[in-house]
């Protein structure tokens, strides 16, 4: 899974404030799911494998190291490489090798090779046997187990604050604002008495807390706005977020198109310029954050300029349907060429303070048929629906945890079928 919006609202903790701190629930709702898994193999604490003692040789792929480079330095052959890197499918992944990787090599006492294990991932191995010039391959897989836990957090000070008294860690409350972040300003709507509440996984490994999984589903109520989420698998791509009418959390365009830590001045149509000390019109938003903060594509589109001048610095302009330009202004550098075509949350450039800047900031306007438009409250274009074919389905999927939803925003905690 791959959730797109990423913008550090730890950055902005003591800047969004609103009130107190917050009240929030948490508690686990339901019973651990057991994944299948494979006990590890292990070699004797001496190395012995039969009759034969065996030298064990650990390395870590080093940067700009090769998997061809290693072996010759164990004085292993290139041919015997090939040999086992191409043997089928499992052991193609010796090919995908990265620096930090780590390679455990078990040595015969004339130094040829026996056996060759590699961590795949957090709970994947790869192991590699070879004897008598015939390779095999194992996929072991380490035990783990998902626990599904359910929080909620009422907004007195800031996102941030009730995320981590609710149990969330940085990463879930980045994740918690990505899904909502395309109706929802994380900087300059939330309000005290905003609420939140989500269903989400914490992986472990061999008994012990490893990492937080995905969001499963989720509310946030903003103001008089209530919404609501629920990760689904059409089974036509990664799963993706989707509001209980089946339309997608994902819109055509982000509300905020970088990782902000503040904003320094909102939209205003006549506004006194801190530079030139005129009054001229402001149409757009300043997002104020640190030189070389990434800036997005707020949709997809085509760049129509990608220049510098004394007023704008390095700028960016982007053409997308509908009648639509957005431009992004005052970068330190941009990464994008006028005719290329971008995707949104593209990296196009970088906050900066070039052009009439006081400092590093990234001025964002939004242009609807040559109108300009407040981003932060412009209608802008409704999501697609999931197929007709797939809505019963998600239907059954969502009603379910949903209702769960419910139980946790009123207090109550139960069980899902």
């Amino acid at each position: 899974m791959v959730l797109m919006i990423a913008f550090t609202l730890f950055a902005i903790a003591d800047i969004l404030s609103v009130g107190a701190d917050a009240h929030v629930d948490s508690r686990p709702i339901f019973n651990d799911v057991p994944i299948p898994t494979t006990p590890l193999m292990s070699f004797s604490e001496n190395g012995l494998i039969g009759t034969e003692q065996l030298k064990s040789v650990q390395r870590v792929v080093k940067k700009g190291e090769t998997l061809s480079g290693i072996f010759t330095d164990l004085g292993l052959s290139q041919g015997l490489l090939l040999k086992i890197a191409h043997f089928n499918e499992d052991s193609r992944l010796l090919t995908k090798v990265m620096p930090g990787n780590a390679l455990d090599f078990k040595l015969t006492h004339d130094g040829e090779l026996a056996h060759l294990s590699y961590q795949v991932s957090e709970f994947k191995t790869l192991l590699i046997h070879y004897d008598m010039g015939q390779v095999s391959t194992e996929i072991v897989t380490q035990e783990q187990q998902v626990h599904l836990v359910s929080t909620h957090g009422v907004i007195e000070h800031s996102v941030f604050t009730a995320g981590k008294k609710a149990g969330l860690s940085d990463k879930m409350i980045m994740d918690l604002a990505n899904i909502f972040s395309w109706d929802i300003d994380f900087v300059l709507e939330i309000r005290a008495g905003d609420q939140f509440s989500l269903i989400y996984e914490k992986v472990y490994k061999e008994g012990e807390f490893f990492t937080d999984g995905r969001i499963l589903a989720a509310s946030f109520t903003n103001q008089d706005r209530h919404f609501e989420a629920v990760l689904y698998d059409a089974g036509d791509s990664e799963p993706q977020y989707y509001a209980p009418n089946g339309r997608s959390m994902k819109k055509a365009f982000l509300r905020a198109p970088l990782n902000f830590s503040y904003i320094s001045s909102s939209f205003n149509p006549k506004r006194l310029h801190p530079v030139t000390k005129r009054v001229k019109a402001h149409r757009g938003i300043d997002y104020s954050a640190p030189t070389g903060t990434p800036v997005y594509a707020a949709g997809a589109g085509k760049v129509i300029r990608s220049a510098y001048n004394k007023y704008n610095g390095h700028h960016v302009f982007i053409q997308h349907p509908n009648g639509i330009i957005t431009k992004y202004l005052h970068f330190s550098k941009r990464s994008v060429k006028q005719g290329q075509r971008v995707k949104q949350k593209q990296t196009i450039g970088y906050v900066g303070a070039t052009g009439l800047a006081t400092g590093p900031h990234l001025h964002y306007e939004f242009i609807y048929n040559g109108v300009h438009r407040n981003p932060r409250t412009v209608d802008l274009p409704k999501a697609e629906p999931l197929p007709a074919n797939k809505m019963a389905d998600f239907h059954n999927y969502a009603r379910p945890i949903l209702g769960q939803l419910h139980n946790i925003n009123n207090g109550l905690i139960a069980q899902i079928e």
